[in-house]
């Protein structure tokens, strides 16, 4: 008997350890983990480095509260501004803390500014922000807000890809716009660069914010070191999590000089946010995945992955429906529901997960090796095979 409540639907499977690209489960067999905590491991299982990095910082301190200065902290967020359009950091736990925390930021700067009427924000219907009470009526899910009225008001939606349904909910009280330059859980659907650059227009015509949720597309998972990188564009507010940590929990929120000013001493805080465990970790994980030399690894492992799979999808046309994604998030996008693929995925030790229209998520680390990706596509055309 589990005492664990039952808000997940666990598969009936367990691990002793990880390594690299690999599980090792409980049953005694050797999986090929292509989830990795959903995009958070990003160097993989039992990286050296970080295994070095927690092991020599356990041993000094781990947490002090941020009313003392963090050395630690202050390094890497000075390495997270030289590498982004950031002015300042403020670092977090998790994703869902990062945007509920951005959400606070574009409100906060509006009545820093004599404002206080422009606090509604535009999200995509069914996106995914996190599962804080905010952050769950911003995604605008009516299955994840489901039993947690009353509704928390401040938000307003538009279909993806409902340009004209989006400059229509733009009134005198927006605040800013928030939308995943990669939706993860909605199905890996990209925002293209041109809609990008138009939503960067648009926000600096109309004075208001443009927040891109990076906490799953970010931190090298595309090949650049934001999903937002190759559009040239400059957000107002990032919000970040998942591979920083590379399997740690970190959060953070990066922001210009004109939105930081808003944040003055009271204004938020986060008892574990930016401790010296956590940001010793994020630091070594900075200097490996913000590497250009890391960075175009990536797009060449991906590249030929992604390549890789459109000719599976050509020669299984009635299962494989479509490719999507860029850099190694990805999804394969079935005719039918994918959750029997996915378990007969997991059967042939390779582990996936869900994300919404039948798509099969696939996230491998960002160091995987092309040996371990050629696995992969093997079992992907093993399965495929089982269906004809």
């Amino acid at each position: 008997m589990s005492y664990l409540v039952k808000n997940y639907n666990r598969k009936k499977i367990s691990f002793k350890k990880g390594k690299g690209s690999y599980l090792y489960g409980n049953d005694g067999r050797k999986y090929l983990d292509f989830v990795q905590g959903i995009a958070v491991n990003s160097l993989g299982h039992a990286h050296p480095k970080l295994v070095r990095v927690i092991n020599n910082q356990s041993k000094k301190l781990w947490h002090v509260s941020n009313a003392f200065i963090i050395p630690e902290g202050e390094t890497l967020a000075k390495k997270l501004v030289k590498k982004t359009f950031a002015d300042y950091v403020m670092f977090q736990n998790s994703g869902a803390e990062a945007t509920e925390a951005s959400i606070k930021v574009a409100r906060r700067y509006f009545y820093s500014i004599g404002k206080p009427q422009k606090n509604r924000i535009i999200c995509i219907k069914n996106s995914f922000h996190g599962r804080t009470l905010a952050a769950i009526y911003a995604s605008g899910s009516k299955k994840m807000t489901e039993g947690f009225g009353p509704k928390i008001q401040g938000f307003d939606h538009f279909k993806f890809g409902d340009h004209e349904r989006l400059k229509k909910l733009i009134t005198k009280k927006t605040a800013a716009i928030m939308i995943e330059t990669i939706m993860g859980e909605g199905g890996i659907k990209e925002i293209p660069d041109w809609c990008l650059k138009e939503l960067r227009r648009l926000c600096n015509q109309k004075g208001i914010l443009l927040i891109l949720d990076e906490v799953q597309c970010g931190i090298g998972r595309t090949g650049d070191f934001f999903a937002f990188d190759k559009s040239r564009v400059k957000p107002d507010i990032v919000p970040i999590a998942k591979g920083i940590g590379g399997g740690f929990p970190i959060g953070a929120v990066l922001m210009n000089k004109k939105v930081a000013s808003a944040m003055t001493v009271g204004s938020h805080g986060s008892t574990f946010g930016g401790n010296p465990l956590a940001m010793k970790i994020g630091n070594q994980v900075m200097d490996i995945v913000s590497n250009n030399y890391f960075l175009n690894n990536i797009k060449k492992n991906s590249k030929f992955f992604l390549k890789e799979l459109n000719e599976l999808k050509e020669k299984f046309p009635k299962i494989i429906k479509n490719i999507r994604g860029r850099g190694f998030l990805i999804g394969l996008q079935l005719h039918e529901d994918q959750t029997k693929f996915i378990d007969d995925l997991m059967k042939n030790k390779l582990l996936t997960i869900k994300a919404a229209e039948n798509v099969v998520r696939i996230l491998p680390p960002l160091n995987v090796k092309k040996s371990e990706i050629i696995s992969a596509l093997k079992i992907i055309e093993k399965v495929c095979q089982n269906y004809i």
